[in-house]
């Protein structure tokens, strides 16, 4: 009987992941990742079922058009037998923008408003366009079973009291600038595995979840649906990251253009590639770097601090939003998954919420040990981002 499998393309500005998924049975046979590295470009392909690994090094190229091209063309030569049963493509998106609230299949009507709310994400749907405008032509039997996944979508639950900014209403009426929130594909995903480990329906759970990595957020979900989120309009607002500057009085724009006389696409920059972890430590925006300097280097120890801080912030005030009962703490993404020294860190300023890790546990491997908090804590688990599992369902059941 033959397979029918999902691609997930997953697109960033300064990688791309994709993966061969067969949703029904969540087993994934392909996964992929291409990294631009200064000068070269890394692809690695991991073929799970034969245990082989692929990896290539390339030249730099000039266009991100010629990336996801050497992508289909690696698939195409060297796993056409796995590429002959896939039966629709799954992109996920950063922003949907004010119109696009679900998973769709893409028309010429929705790649424009996709191409529309790059004002929202100016660092990644440009990007989304391309890859998808790619997939179109060079799987044309598929180009009616392109489904597109926001990330945006998980928080259009949130109620007006959360998402509006308190400017003129007019702003939200006449543009649509309001709260929109993102990583929603992974805060579904985590909540849909919480509720498995926990023994919990999904609309009876109240979870904070926190998804940590060089883009980070924090959202709030009461039964099973998402009521605030710390990313905003865009995804600069909300914690510190690893180059973008989280929330700041907006003042400071003013101050920089009026003051200072740094023009304001230069502020832009400031703000979105030069700031966070970065911006603070002056070395890097690399967590892991930070954290091997922590105790040598005053800026790379300031860094983290904020970082933790911030996000320590964000959970305290979103428990008062669980409505007495907080069910759980969910770390998640590449830092919540992986750093045990940030994830003490920032419980450890959570006591007054009954929240305590056993330090044990929290310095195991999460695959073999998701809880990691003490016995007299409210439960706090690490759980690994999963968004292809959740964008190759979502694509599965608009195709099939």
């Amino acid at each position: 009987m033959k397979k029918k499998l999902i691609l997930v393309l997953n697109c960033g500005s300064s990688s791309i992941k994709f993966s061969v998924i067969d949703p029904i049975l969540e087993i994934t046979y392909l996964d992929g990742i291409v990294d631009i590295i200064n000068s070269k470009i890394s692809l690695m392909i991991k073929n799970l079922i034969k245990k082989t690994i692929l990896r290539k090094e390339f030249e730099k190229m000039d266009s991100y058009k010629k990336l996801i091209k050497l992508i289909f063309t690696t698939l195409l030569c060297k796993y056409k037998n796995y590429l002959d049963d896939i039966v629709g493509i799954g992109h996920r998106v950063v922003h949907g923008g004010p119109c696009l609230k679900k998973s769709m299949i893409i028309n010429p009507n929705v790649l424009l408003k996709i191409k529309q709310s790059s004002i929202f994400a100016p660092l990644h749907n440009p990007f989304h366009v391309v890859a998808i405008k790619v997939a179109l032509k060079m799987m044309s039997a598929l180009q009616h079973n392109n489904v597109v996944v926001f990330d945006t979508a998980f928080h259009h639950t949130i109620p007006k009291k959360a998402f509006l900014y308190a400017i003129p209403y007019k702003f939200y009426k006449n543009y649509s600038i309001r709260r929109y929130g993102a990583h929603g594909i992974n805060h579904f995903y985590v909540l849909k595995k919480s509720s498995f480990v926990l023994k919990k329906p999904i609309n009876c759970l109240n979870i904070i979840s926190c998804h940590l990595g060089s883009g980070s957020s924090i959202t709030a979900i009461v039964d099973g649906q998402s009521v605030d989120t710390s990313m905003g309009l865009t995804p600069l607002e909300g914690v510190a990251m690893g180059t973008r500057c989280g929330d700041i009085d907006p003042y400071i724009i003013f101050y920089m253009v009026n003051e200072l006389n740094i023009p304001i696409n230069e502020v832009q920059k400031i703000l979105t590639k030069e700031s966070g972890v970065l911006g603070i430590s002056s070395i890097t925006s690399d967590f892991r770097q930070l954290e091997e300097k922590y105790s040598t280097h005053k800026s790379a120890k300031l860094s983290i601090d904020i970082f933790c801080y911030r996000v320590s912030k964000y959970i305290s005030g979103y428990s008062s939003l669980m409505q007495g009962r907080l069910d759980a703490i969910i770390f998640t993404g590449g830092i919540g998954e992986n750093s045990s020294f940030i994830r003490q860190k920032i419980i450890h300023k959570l006591s007054l919420l009954s929240l305590f890790i056993d330090v044990r546990k929290n310095e195991r491997n999460y695959k073999k040990n998701i809880f990691i908090n003490s016995t007299n804590s409210i439960p706090i688990l690490v759980i690994p981002a999963n968004e292809n599992q959740i964008i190759a369902q979502e694509t599965y059941n608009l195709v099939v």
